[in-house]
């Protein structure tokens, strides 16, 4: 029996999608989990997401889609978890396309359809932006989530909506999504957490680390993101829901706008005009600020000294969570750092380690 679960925005929701598979199907036979290499540059230098060209050691599936084995590599200057998220993980990785647009990503739907005859199909987004209107201020990435909306939509196959943890990725509040939100369908526990526990030790995805964190008791303000964004950790934290699909495209107005683009411009220029904003140019800025901004050294002594700094003003700030990625921002050091930083505060601050998120402390 295979199973077919599209990580509507990529990254994290890969991994939640192995924790999903594991929740509530158990024992039975692998997954195949459709995803974006699309992991911002804390991974990947390069703005946008990475297509079946940016690999090697790709693995045909269909003749539209690939799959990603543990050996594939992607070209460098990019860089991908994915090939060793298919280490870690049971499941096929196959690779969302999204350079021909959703045209594109709807033929791969409809091939893989074709040929796995899945027992089911899930669409699962972690925090809930795949319900946005477009117009929602705090919207920070909602490109990649219309487009596997809007081709999920066009498939001649039944496709259920799942959102896990809804407002953890801090871009639609869980205030506003709760009305949108149809019947509970699980809570995760810390026990499904097991399943990709030593992956959240490594994989930079924030939102997972969130839904995590909170399926395992954690609860206070996060904070994540460049921009600090302050994230709940509620006991809505670890839910899935289900949300029927034709009401979510209905709601979002960029889904609707590019079910017919051919090519991930296209897409770019309806997200602009619809959004105001496209989350590639966001990286293309940043990625150019990157650059005239060199990473500073990992000095022990002087990490944890900006570590007093930072933790002083949050906590001012009522946070009392946030993420490795997020310190790494903070602290100016690169993606590559990310690793040291954890474990230098790990083996220095052992007691703030709230797996796989940081305590602010008291």
């Amino acid at each position: 029996m295979t199973r077919l679960i599209v990580a509507a925005g990529g990254g994290g929701d890969a991994v939640a999608a192995a924790m999903l598979h594991a929740a509530l199907y158990g024992d039975e036979d692998q997954a195949v989990i459709l995803t974006y290499a699309w992991d911002r540059l804390l991974i990947d230098p390069l703005p946008g997401p990475r297509g079946a060209d940016g690999f090697t050691g790709l693995e045909p599936v269909t003749q539209s889609v690939w799959s990603v084995p543990a050996e594939a590599q992607p070209i460098a200057p990019a860089g991908s978890t994915l090939p060793r998220l298919a280490t870690e993980l049971p499941h096929t990785l196959a690779l969302l396309d999204p350079p021909h647009g959703a045209e594109g990503i709807t033929r791969q739907l409809e091939e893989l359809v074709s040929h796995l005859a899945p027992a089911s199909i899930d669409l699962l987004d972690v925090g809930g932006d795949i319900l946005a209107q477009g117009d929602e201020p705090t919207l920070k990435s909602p490109l990649a989530d219309a487009l596997t909306l809007a081709a999920c939509c066009q498939v001649n196959a039944p496709i259920r909506l799942l959102v896990a943890g809804p407002g953890l990725d801090g871009e639609i509040s869980p205030d506003d999504l709760r009305p949108l939100l149809g019947t509970p369908i699980h809570t995760f526990t810390a026990e499904d957490v097991e399943t990709i526990g030593s992956i959240l030790e490594w994989h930079p995805s924030e939102a997972t680390a969130m839904l995590a964190a909170t399926a395992r008791g954690a609860r206070g303000i996060c904070e994540v993101r460049d921009a600090r964004l302050p994230v709940p950790l509620t006991d809505e934290g670890p839910t899935v829901h289900e949300v029927d699909l034709d009401d979510a495209v209905s709601r979002n107005n960029l889904a609707r706008a590019i079910m017919t683009t051919a090519t991930l411009d296209e897409a770019e220029a309806y997200s602009r005009e619809i959004c105001g904003f496209s989350e590639i140019d966001y990286e293309r800025n940043k990625a150019a600020w990157l650059t005239e901004r060199p990473p500073t050294k990992l000095d022990p002594d002087d990490v944890l000294s900006q570590l007093d700094q930072f933790q002083s003003e949050a906590r001012a700030r009522g946070v009392t969570h946030t993420t490795f990625r997020h310190l790494t921002e903070v602290l100016n050091l690169s993606g590559s750092q990310r690793d040291e930083l954890r474990r230098l505060l790990i083996h220095s601050r052992p007691g703030q380690y709230d797996a796989p998120l940081w305590s602010i402390g008291a």
